[in-house]
């Protein structure tokens, strides 16, 4: 497949996301206010973000775009992750979505063709868990095809595509709630990684591109907002408390994000994508879902 065919595949499944939302599923936009900090997402990057229900999401993509811009990390370095979580919750497979997406991102910053297609298949079999394989098979396919031929800018676009994919799939089979949790797991594996690497060469333009306390209480409020049986999980417990304590933080620190600053954010967001990767290990838990099939 080839970059220009990718871009016309993106460009269509944009449109095909913006005409749900304006048919209901989305009510309206989040009106915005002035605030001290701005991001650094450019308007024409702002517009490509995920709208879900009331704010734009930008991909994880945008945001590693934006790091770039600002400092000069050493993605190679950058811890990867593991591989997928063996668990029969489907809050945790939602949320590792977001993590492994997140991760895929990373990957393709390093170069690291090899990391990339480990990704892409972690994310097939957390989306086969799901049930929403087929829907991104083709996905996971161009993923590693592009990575085999090195072609980095086509693999960022199929990320991006893949993540959306998953989402609207989601949405033909009513299952809006584990939207909420994709975008919150991605979120705070960006922010993890995006925290690390402004540490490493920190900068107060660089602080400034993750002040974002109306996104990270929003999608706290998402989960808060989920079923009784989805919200009492304790993995969305656990990832609802970071992101209402990470949004207090940043409210509080209007003055601009210092280095110590950063390095708390790091370390809480760091503890739920842990535990967000961590396999599910007690002896009551029955078998995963995605090895019970042939």
């Amino acid at each position: 497949m080839n970059k220009n065919v990718v871009s016309l595949l993106r460009f269509f499944l944009k449109r095909i996301i913006f005409v749900l939302l304006i048919l209901g599923f989305s009510s309206r936009a989040l009106a915005s206010k002035e605030k001290e900090h701005t991001s650094l997402l450019t308007p024409e990057e702002r517009k490509s973000a995920f709208y879900l229900d009331e704010i734009s999401v930008p991909c994880p993509g945008e945001i590693f775009a934006a790091i770039n811009k600002v400092s000069r990390p050493n993605w190679t370095t950058l811890d990867l992750g593991g591989t997928a979580p063996i668990t029969t919750h489907r809050t945790q497979l939602a949320l590792a979505v977001g993590v492994f997406v997140t991760n895929g991102y990373i990957a393709v910053e390093a170069q690291d063709s090899q990391q990339v297609k480990n990704i892409g298949r972690d994310i097939m079999s957390l989306s086969k868990a799901l049930g929403v394989s087929q829907a991104i098979l083709s996905r996971g396919n161009n993923l590693i095809e592009f990575a085999d031929q090195s072609e980095w800018n086509s693999l960022r676009n199929e990320l991006e595509a893949t993540e959306n994919e998953v989402k609207t799939t989601m949405i033909d089979q009513q299952d809006r709630n584990l939207i909420k949790l994709i975008s919150a797991g991605a979120w705070l594996r960006g922010l993890e990684v995006a925290s690390k690497i402004i540490i490493a060469d920190y900068s107060q333009r660089g602080a400034n591109l993750l002040y974002e306390p109306e996104l990270a209480r929003h999608l706290a409020l998402d989960l808060a907002s989920l079923p009784e049986k989805l919200r009492n999980d304790p993995l969305v417990l656990q990832a609802r408390e970071t992101l209402f304590h990470v949004a207090t933080f940043l409210e509080k620190e209007r003055h601009g994000l210092s280095k110590n600053n950063l390095i708390s954010i790091e370390e809480e967001a760091k503890k739920i994508v842990l535990a967000i990767e961590t396999s599910d290990t007690s002896p009551l838990s029955p078998p995963p879902l995605h090895s019970t099939n042939p």
